[in-house]
């Protein structure tokens, strides 16, 4: 056994557990094991049944609120197992701070940190605090209504439908982040050339209605990724990524993402893909497997998501990774996802089928797919056999019209077309 994020080792007693302690309960839990050095190895405690009275004394006197835990007595009464839960009246305090797991070691929040565990302990999500600007306008908002669910009449009544207005508290941020003109940012765009070096163009969208936003990004989508083929008298329109894989990966950063930090979405456009960074990890409640498999959603921003719900931006709640998985059932690159603890970035490549390749060429294929342009001497070595079987695949390559070759000599290089 390891240290994770929800596992600590101690081999003694000590007043450190309580700082772990105050971490587990005011996230995801977790447990903390006595005589046990920090390799895992059972060292044992010379007095178990005083060791569980040390421990319980500590907590019930140093965290605050009382935080939910069990103890049990393990390995022939020489270790002793803590199990802490997730707390409900957030922030647990040890010595008036509050603490948070850093992978495997315990480290206090910060100011934006706390204010999150205060409001999550109230069960006030930021979307439903009053925003600081009350004189908003929804044009954008009724007109997309009108056009969807054909909504005639729009005042206050429908902002309370939607849960954006009451008379107290006036507009709430979610109603900020749905207004014509606001204070939030938005998403930032950049076209890549040939590498990170060469910006083709960007666009910055903040300040405006997060409806429009998406609609303007998905204008710029089409720019690149979109062109149309001429059939005798038919115009096809053609897609180099799904469109409606592009649609759900924005729609998801938008309602998803945490609106409390003065931070771009970040699209970066290449030739070969599209990155999509949203700012803010996971919400507290759901893992990376749960999120990646589709199996549980946890709305951060519940109105939010509502409103695009209703206009039909997303289909059903907590379907948006396993729709652009399905998108891309038949591609030869998989679109790609990376959690962190406080970013979220999806990776849409462009759409390939199966070129009748064999599975020799595909493993050439997927390297090829990571960047722009590779001369065989970035290829040989990351591919399982030798530089000369390497050149034969990549000429039988070209001639299926796969991929591409440019300069000459020790300069020739390959990309896919």
């Amino acid at each position: 056994m390891r240290e994770t994020r929800t596992l600590e080792f101690k081999e003694t007693i000590t007043n450190t557990f309580l700082k772990t302690v105050s971490a587990f309960s005011n996230y995801d839990g977790g447990t903390i094991f006595f005589g046990v050095d920090d390799d895992g190895n059972i060292k044992g405690l010379p007095d178990v049944k005083q060791a569980c009275l040390d421990i319980e004394n500590k907590i019930n006197d140093s965290i605050t609120p009382q935080p939910d835990y069990t103890l049990e007595v393990q390995n022939n009464d020489q270790t002793i197992k803590l199990t802490v839960k997730s707390g409900l009246q957030k922030p647990y305090l040890y010595k008036s701070k509050a603490y948070k797991r850093n992978d495997t070691a315990t480290i206090e929040v910060d100011t934006l940190e706390f204010s999150r565990l205060v409001l999550d302990g109230k069960n006030i999500r930021f979307e439903e605090l009053p925003c600081k600007d009350q004189e908003l306008s929804f044009e954008i908002l009724h007109r997309k209504l009108k056009e969807t669910v054909r909504i005639e009449n729009f005042d206050k009544d429908t902002l309370k439908t939607l849960n954006l207005y009451d008379d107290v508290n006036g507009f709430n941020n979610a109603a900020g982040l749905l207004a014509d003109k606001n204070h939030f940012p938005g998403i930032d765009i950049v076209k890549f050339g040939e590498n990170i070096s060469i910006i083709q163009k960007r666009s910055t969208f903040e300040n405006i209605s997060v409806l429009e936003v998406y609609e303007k990004a998905i204008d710029v989508f089409r720019d690149y990724y979109q062109y149309e083929v001429i059939q005798g008298a038919d115009r096809k329109k053609m897609e180099k990524v799904p469109e409606a894989a592009f649609r759900e990966a924005i729609a998801n950063a938008l309602i998803h993402r945490v609106w409390d930090v003065n931070s771009q979405i970040r699209v970066s456009m290449f030739d070969d893909r599209i990155e999509i960074v949203s700012p803010g990890g996971l919400p507290s409640g759901i893992t990376e497997e749960e999120y990646l498999s589709g199996k549980l959603s946890v709305l951060r921003n519940r109105n939010l998501a509502n409103v695009f719900y209703r206009l039909g931006f997303v289909e059903i709640f907590g379907t948006g990774i396993t729709r652009i998985k399905q998108l891309y059932a038949e591609s030869l690159i998989k679109p790609d996802f990376e959690v962190s603890e406080n970013a979220i970035e999806i990776v849409l490549p462009i759409f390939e089928k199966n070129a009748d390749l064999t599975e020799d060429e595909i493993v050439i294929y997927k390297l090829l797919s990571k960047t722009m342009l590779k001369p065989i001497s970035e290829v040989a070595p990351y591919v399982p056999f030798g530089k000369s079987k390497t050149i034969k695949l990549l000429k039988e390559m070209c001639q299926k019209g796969v991929i591409a070759v440019e300069g000459k000599g020790k300069g020739t290089k390959y990309i896919i077309r």
